[in-house]
């Protein structure tokens, strides 16, 4: 777990790092707002790609699925994804950002389809290896991003090379390691491909609605007040995640085994494993929320210059909505790992609705801070909802 944490750590490190790299090697804010529309485009459709079989397969505790079934399931969803992505681009973005989508769309795809092998290790409990993957993937991709685009500016070139590093990882790296542990026949039957297909529906749908409440208000601040005002606000928005990203560090390696205790109605060990994950994800957002407070001035301007410093009343609300969505991932995947789908299907899209229906009016109240005040208020009103949820599942599982 310890080197999973470092990992993700280390790869989440230097993501942010390349949001500060594609300011501080152009000219202005419009590359950074351009690629940071491939992001929110991407987590619009990230969770058809991954048809949110990661916490299916590491709660899949009776094996109703081999490794290789879900690694062929990956690499059918990953692909048929792409030209949703490619007709969604053509009609809700400008032209001129269209490739630089699609490569980031591949680039995040690679990573995606490496994720299954992770799953496998997990399962098998050798996590260091997810871990070391992790720390390559993140150090090649900042190394690569650093030399091709200061001497290219190009992110259609750049975002191509940091792809094809992934895709060597996955191959000479985390595909030997985890078919050592089990091995990996990839392909699935068309039926069985079918079955999995209408099984997982309603938690990508879920996924999706999800992904899409915070990212449709930073699309429409790319459309309201342009890339620049959206690069200024990612900008100031990507130090935050790490509150998010940390929660996620303490509660995924956990989820299998809180699926093993409730499958064998141990009530006990259930109730300890989520008060400690709990806590654990409210101390990370503890700790990280003042660690904002307290540097996260100086931090920003030293990585992104002084005008960076004009927007620093951005950062606070950024923070109790970066809690807030850390603690909705977390009883999002809880409910997935229960198959409690129903639940994140409908908390999904009650956040989704909040989302669509606050953006235009909390923008034009409260300016770039209007992003950030509609993903509290749906994050808020979805994760009410999941907390009902997870209290009738866990009545009725252990009412004996």
């Amino acid at each position: 777990m310890l080197w999973n944490s470092a990992g993700s750590m280390v790869n989440m490190i230097c993501q942010w790092l390349i949001s500060v790299l594609v300011v501080r090697l152009s000219v202005d804010y419009t590359s950074a707002g351009v690629y940071s529309l491939a992001m929110a485009v991407y987590n619009t459709f990230s969770q058809v790609a991954q048809y949110k079989t990661y916490t299916v397969q590491i709660s899949d505790v009776n094996g109703e699925y081999s490794a290789g079934e879900y690694f062929g399931f990956r690499l059918l969803t990953g692909f048929s994804t792409l030209g949703i992505v490619a007709v969604y681009s053509l009609l809700t973005c400008r032209l001129e950002s269209f490739l630089t989508i699609i490569i980031y769309y591949i680039y995040r795809l690679a990573s995606l389809v490496i994720d299954v092998l992770h799953a496998s290790d997990q399962v098998h409990h050798r996590m260091d290896y997810i871990g070391k993957s992790l720390v390559m993937q993140g150090l090649l991709s900042v190394i690569l991003f650093a030399a091709v685009f200061s001497a290219s500016g190009s992110l259609e070139l750049t975002l191509a090379c940091m792809t094809a590093a992934i895709a060597f990882i996955g191959a000479f790296f985390d595909y030997p390691r985890a078919n050592s542990l089990q091995p990996i026949a990839i392909g699935i039957s068309l039926k069985r491909s079918l079955t999995l297909l209408v099984k997982c529906a309603p938690i990508v749908v879920a996924g999706i609605a999800a992904s899409a409440a915070p990212s449709l208000p930073r699309q429409y601040l790319s459309v309201s007040m342009g890339d620049s005002a959206l690069g200024i606000y990612a900008s100031v928005a990507a130090p935050v995640a790490v509150i998010q990203i940390g929660a996620a560090y303490i509660y995924n390696p956990l989820l299998s085994y809180l699926s093993a205790a409730y499958a064998s109605g141990d009530k006990h060990s259930f109730l300890r494993l989520f008060s400690l994950t709990f806590v654990g994800v409210g101390l990370v957002g503890i700790i990280c929320s003042l660690g904002v407070e307290l540097l996260g001035g100086p931090v920003l301007s030293l990585v992104y210059g002084e005008s960076i410093l004009d927007y620093l009343f951005l950062l606070q609300p950024m923070v109790l909505c970066a809690v807030l969505t850390g603690v909705n991932w977390f009883m999002n995947d809880l409910l997935i790992a229960l198959r409690s789908f129903k639940a994140t299907l409908i908390g999904s899209l009650i956040s989704l609705v909040a989302a669509v229906l606050t953006m235009v009016p909390m923008q034009q109240i409260f300016g770039l801070n209007g992003v950030t005040v509609t993903s509290i208020i749906s994050a808020a009103l979805g994760l009410l909802y999941l907390m009902i949820c997870l209290v009738r599942v866990l009545r009725q599982s252990f009412k004996a």
